[in-house]
């Protein structure tokens, strides 16, 4: 499910409320804070694997999952929905034959997970005889049996309905009272509770948290009926209710008086904001198209790097595996080897499964692996790709990178992207020092509509915020921004990047890839940004 997608979904409020199928059966808010116990997940899975081996695999493991989901939808002052989600069972892969197979069921039962991992098996035999090469995994000891929890302080699951939807109905009030004609405001948590065991000896408890708070805000000029829209700032984040409480850190003011947060959010505070801004969308000039110096809020970056970097650089979209969903990539394996001019040396950005407060930081990928932070990009020359461990091989590398996924226990896992980010400059600038050196350019905040092509070479992107810049200084709000981008062209444009206290993330609950389809949650950090001559198009003008 895409990002605007889920907010479609969150306004259609009581009545036209439809459920996709990952998100299971629907629940008291009461379950949502219990558990399986752990014994009976390791039994359940000690099973699979006994019968997986005895019916003829050489490898096999198996995913125990709980995931549950709570959706708090609201619409001005009014309550659209409340919804508690779970979807619970056993998935199965196994390797016969040198090939792979997969099966699954939601019985929770000895013999019902006996008969899916034999099916797994007779899945692998069946598939054998049209493989051209047997799977070939990267060696990884078992770690025995551990555990691993995200280090969130409140569990937003365990947070009274009430006082969730006293939160959302306060933020609307004051959107509304700040000068927002309509709002929309979802509260949308996550809680992936997750047994991974194999036969390599591996027995891996991890209970994974998710928040994230979207709104959208408009304003309307009734003379014209002209309306503009400003999304919330917010984003999903690998934390708990703290996130929202007040409990955690971050928030920054631009030069431009918007505020952008880090480890917390001010929900409250950013509607407030969001309305004025809004409205004063209605009266902003529409930019001049031309070339521009940009400087980018890394509540902006983040998608640039999600689309023309993160995607590119999964190892499976190289290979060209994923060519009918969403595109290959230009960064072909010969680039790899020539360690290719990615961006300039300001662009370092890297990979990494363990960053605290990110959507995608687990303790071990959902192949048993222990999760990491890797080069990408070094110095601006490609230096590594994402892959798994029945890819590591065709990289040259001798481990996974620990970044396979999931997104039920229904579907199998493969290689998804880890988090990543590009890392802050080293020497000390602030935004303020980054626009103070632009004599004619264009500071954007928030992301916004995009499109890219197959290969992630050629795309464009908008965002929430626009400000023009004249020899150094922001003079006035604009709209009617997006700019064009060849891949290596736009990161070699890059010329410098703010140091680390300006660091912050921002994210996607719902990265789509896959045939049959599945999403993952993935952040992207970075500092502001700014990149040199960059083509802007006015949008107005481009719709006609």
């Amino acid at each position: 499910m895409h990002r605007r997608d889920f907010l479609a979904f969150g306004a259609m409020g009581v009545g036209g409320l439809v459920l996709p199928s990952m998100f299971g059966k629907v629940i008291a808010a009461e379950e949502l804070n219990s558990a399986i116990d752990v014994a009976a997940k390791k039994s359940l899975a000690d099973t699979a694997m006994n019968a997986a081996k005895s019916a003829g695999a050489s490898y096999a493991d198996v995913r125990v999952g709980r995931y549950l989901r709570q959706f708090v939808i609201t619409r001005e002052r009014n309550v659209e929905n409340i919804v508690n989600t779970e979807s619970s069972g056993v998935g199965i892969r196994v390797i016969a034959n040198g090939a792979w197979g997969f099966a699954a069921t939601n019985e929770m039962t000895a013999d019902a997970v006996a008969k899916a991992a034999q099916q797994a098996v007779a899945i692998a035999k069946a598939n054998a005889p049209a493989q051209t090469a047997p799977v070939e995994l990267a060696p990884t000891k078992g770690v025995g049996e551990v555990s691993w929890k995200t280090p969130i302080v409140k569990n937003a699951m365990a947070v009274p309905i009430k006082d969730k939807v006293a939160l959302l109905t306060d933020v609307n009030a004051a959107a509304m009272d700040a000068g927002a004609d309509f709002i929309n405001s979802i509260l949308f948590l996550v809680n992936e509770q997750k047994y991974f065991a194999s036969t390599d000896g591996s027995y891996i408890d991890q209970d994974v948290h998710r928040i994230w708070a979207p709104t959208t805000i408009t304003a309307v000029d009734k003379t014209t009926g002209k309306f503009r829209t400003r999304e919330g700032l917010s984003a999903p984040m690998g934390l708990g209710y703290e996130y929202l409480d007040g409990a955690a850190s971050g928030k920054t003011v631009l030069p431009n008086g918007v505020i952008v947060y880090g480890n917390s959010y001010d929900m409250k505070e950013d509607a407030i904001a969001a309305a004025k801004q809004a409205r004063a969308k209605l009266k902003a000039p529409s930019v001049k198209p031309g070339k521009y110096d940009l400087v980018l809020d890394p509540s902006h970056t983040w998608l640039t790097i999600h689309e023309s970097v993160g995607h590119p650089l999964e190892l499976d979209r190289v290979l060209g595996y994923e060519a009918n969903y969403a595109g290959t990539s230009f960064a072909t394996m010969d680039k790899l080897e020539s360690h290719f001019q990615y961006g300039s040396p300001n662009v370092n950005i890297v990979a990494d499964k363990t960053q605290v407060g990110s959507l995608g930081a687990v303790a071990y990928d959902d192949e048993g692996i222990k999760t990491k932070k890797w080069d990408l990009i070094r110095d601006g020359k490609l230096v590594g790709y994402q892959a798994i461990r029945d890819q590591a091989h065709i990289e040259g590398k001798a481990a996974s990178d620990g970044c396979a996924y999931a997104d039920s226990w229904s579907n199998v896992q493969f290689q998804r992207m880890a988090n990543v980010s590009l890392e802050p400059g080293k020497a000390k600038k602030s935004v303020a020092d980054m626009i103070a050196g632009v004599e004619d350019g264009i500071y954007i905040v928030g992301d916004g509509s995009f499109s890219i092509d197959q290969q992630r070479y050629n795309a464009q992107f908008g965002g929430q915020l626009f400000y023009e810049i004249k020899n150094g200084k922001i003079t006035q709000q604009i709209e009617d921004v997006a700019y064009q981008i060849r891949t290596p062209e736009f990161w070699n444009a890059c010329v410098g990047v703010c140091d680390a206290s300006d660091y912050r993330l921002g994210g996607s609950f719902f990265d789509g890839k896959g045939q049959p389809a599945q999403v993952s949650a993935v952040s992207h950090g970075s500092s502001t940004a700014r990149f040199n001559g960059i083509n802007v198009i006015n949008t107005a003008r481009s719709l006609g």
